[in-house]
């Protein structure tokens, strides 16, 4: 019973949570209909699509995170739709005639006229898109699931948590209803169609920030941390109570960021991680991204110490937390495990949730616990690795009351796990969309999120760029729209790496790299050949340039064969 009442509050704790915030647009979208035909069947539905998606997660593995990917994309559609039907009805039964039908009945939803089923086919898609955004305490509750197989103890934690978290919405729906009560008492025509207006417009954001990945950047920044804290709260009340169960093992609670681990939405490498895997253990966790080259230049060495330390009581977790969008398909980030040799566990933290706990502020972050769960040391950055292996050693030996030494140091570097040549780099890391660019040269500046033909300057200043051809340029990257298109830098550094992607997944796509307008040679690096033609296939961090000789300043070029291409931000080392 205590695991079922703190399952509740849980549930209650998401409105709270940052990736929830979009999602209620939706919810109050329904407030002016009767609670039985439009509160009620919504929040029935939003329940069951949730506990449906989070069961077939913790018994069925990826192939079920995948499907889930691909029903939010049609959930969103769906919402989209509805958002259009109460902002523009009438356009939309122009440019949408195929589906007028179902635009005339959306619209009538939003008149009042909706039946019970309308209400929870929109619950089952708010129910899709809101899944994957519950928080560490789901978390937990699905690894017990993914532990002990589907029963009918999991079933009734997981409708537990969904009824607790309708209760908040169901809230949610009370408190905007008495605001419409309070707007229709003034019978104002211009008011009532205004209104509908607003939660059209208010829908249609609810869709483009979910859809663009804004609910990971925003919504985590303006999340308070008191969120956190009785999150971990309850992680730590739920681990007392699971120990009480009777022919249960009794481990110790983990609590504080440690508990928050447990909470990861999805593992890569392992199963689901349980309490007894980190008590007594000395455990380094690694926050980190794919496309990160920082992150990558630390990867040799804590793949080196997982390797080194993990028959002396090391448990080496990365908690990979996304950067660009395409960063939260965990798809992506599997096949970068395989490209980048990492087999110790992986956290998908895709809501920060992880981060936040820990209170972690940049790419990568090293944390170092000792075997009593305590925070030891953290470093920020790379460097500082002969450090950091001596108070593994150190922390190791603590645990096992005896010494652990070795030779410091392993694995050797190549590619772009390189350290830079910090001697002579001056360039910086540049992004190409407009929301955190800087010393962009082509003429006329850049347009944002409007197609555009960009002349790429003939001369540039040191760490100065340009666009040549026909882009989009949007927040977080830049899409070439012709068949041809370049991109020009000024750059002083040994490396010149350049995250970017094909049109589609798998699509392969030829580009050719120039260094002061001819092929690279003995200059190229390990993403094209001498000639300068490399293939993109996956959208990643690419090496384009690794001098063999002296450091100066150069121009680089880059040309690609084909619309589509995404280009987000140049790096160097």
């Amino acid at each position: 019973m205590t695991l079922l009442i703190l399952a509740y509050a849980a549930g209650l704790l998401t409105i709270a949570t940052p990736c929830i915030l979009p999602v209620l647009p939706f919810v109050l979208a329904r407030v002016g209909l009767p609670f039985r035909r439009g509160g009620l069947p919504m929040l029935l539905g939003l329940a069951i699509a949730f506990a449906a998606v989070a069961s077939l997660a913790s018994v069925a593995g990826h192939w079920a995170v995948a499907a889930n990917h691909y029903g939010r994309g049609i959930a969103l559609a769906v919402m989209a739709l509805f958002g259009l039907t109460l902002l523009v009805p009438a356009v939309a039964d122009r440019l949408l005639a195929p589906l007028a039908a179902l635009g005339g009945r959306l619209s009538q939803q939003a008149e009042g006229r909706a039946t019970a089923g309308a209400s929870l086919l929109l619950g089952l898609a708010t129910g899709l898109v809101w899944a994957p955004c519950a928080g560490p305490v789901l978390g937990l509750i699905l690894t017990g699931a993914a532990l002990r197989g589907p029963n009918a103890d999991t079933a009734l934690l997981l409708l537990t948590y969904a009824a607790g978290a309708a209760t908040a919405l169901a809230a949610g729906l009370l408190f905007g209803g008495r605001l419409l009560a309070m707007a229709g008492r003034l019978r104002t025509a211009r008011w009532s169609d205004g209104l509908r207006r607003l939660s059209g417009a208010t829908v249609i954001a609810g869709v483009v920030a979910i859809w663009s990945g804004l609910d990971v950047g925003l919504f985590t920044r303006l999340s308070s941390a008191g969120t956190t804290q009785i999150e971990n709260c309850l992680l730590a009340l739920i681990g007392d109570a699971r120990a009480a169960e009777p022919g249960e093992p009794r481990p110790r609670p983990l609590t504080g960021p440690q508990a928050a681990l447990l909470g990861a939405q999805q593992w890569l490498n392992t199963a689901p991680l349980r309490p007894q895997d980190l008590q007594g253990k000395v455990v380094l966790v690694n926050f980190w991204t794919y496309s990160c080259i920082n992150c990558l230049r630390v990867l040799p060495h804590v793949r080196a110490w997982a390797e080194k330390y993990r028959d002396s009581g090391l448990v080496v977790i990365g908690v990979h937390t996304p950067e660009f969008a395409f960063e939260k398909d965990a798809g992506n980030v599997q096949k970068a495990l395989g490209h980048l040799g990492i087999h110790y566990p992986v956290a998908i933290d895709n809501d920060f949730g992880i981060w936040r706990a820990f209170g972690n502020v940049a790419w990568p972050g090293l944390y170092f616990i000792d075997a009593h769960g305590q925070v030891r040391h953290r470093v920020l950055g790379e460097g500082r690795y002969d450090d950091s292996e001596r108070l593994i050693q150190t922390l190791l030996s603590e645990a096992r009351a005896a010494p652990v030494a070795m030779p410091l140091g392993g694995e050797q570097a190549s590619g772009a796990q390189v350290a830079p040549d910090e001697s002579d780099l001056h360039s910086g890391e540049t992004y190409v969309g407009y929301a955190q660019t800087r010393g962009f040269a082509s003429p006329g500046g850049q347009t944002e999120d409007t197609e555009a033909f960009y002349r790429a300057p003939a001369t540039l200043r040191l760490n100065h760029w340009g666009l040549g051809g026909s882009w989009t340029v949007g927040g977080e990257f830049a899409t070439l729209n012709g068949e041809a298109g370049r991109i020009v830098y000024r750059f002083h550094a040994r490396d010149l790496h350049l995250v970017m992607g094909p049109p589609a997944p798998g699509q392969a796509m030829r580009f050719r790299v120039t260094i002061d307008g001819a092929a690279p040679g003995a200059d190229h690096g390990a993403d094209v050949d001498a000639e300068g033609w490399g293939s993109l296939q996956d959208t990643r961090l690419y090496q384009l340039v690794r001098q063999s000789g002296d450091i100066a300043d150069r121009t680089f070029a880059i040309e690609f064969e084909g619309a589509g291409v995404r280009a987000y931000a140049f790096t160097f080392g």
